[in-house]
C-alpha cells in the first residue's frame, strides 16, 4: 500500500520550523498541541451538553410566568 502525504502549506511551514528546533523545544510544542487538543475536546463536550439540555430546559425557560425575564 502506498501512502501519499499531501500537506497544506501551513503544515509544511510548521514541519520545517519544528525540525529546526532543539529536542526540548519540540517537547514543549507537543505539550502545547496536547493542551490545545484538550481545550477543543472540552469545548466540544460543553457545546454538546448545552445542545442536549436545551429541550429539557425549554419547558422551564419558556413559560408565561417568566416572560418579564425575556426582556432583560
Amino acid at each position: 500500500m502506498t501512502q501519499t502525504n499531501t500537506y497544506t502549506e501551513s503544515e509544511k511551514i510548521l514541519i520545517v520550523k519544528i525540525r529546526s528546533l532543539p529536542p526540548d523545544k519540540v517537547s514543549e510544542i507537543i505539550d502545547f498541541v496536547d493542551f490545545l487538543s484538550q481545550q477543543q475536546q472540552e469545548q466540544s463536550l460543553t457545546n454538546s451538553t448545552t445542545k442536549l439540555s436545551e429541550t429539557a430546559f425549554e419547558k422551564i425557560w419558556d413559560n408565561p410566568e417568566d416572560d418579564d425575564y425575556d426582556y432583560l
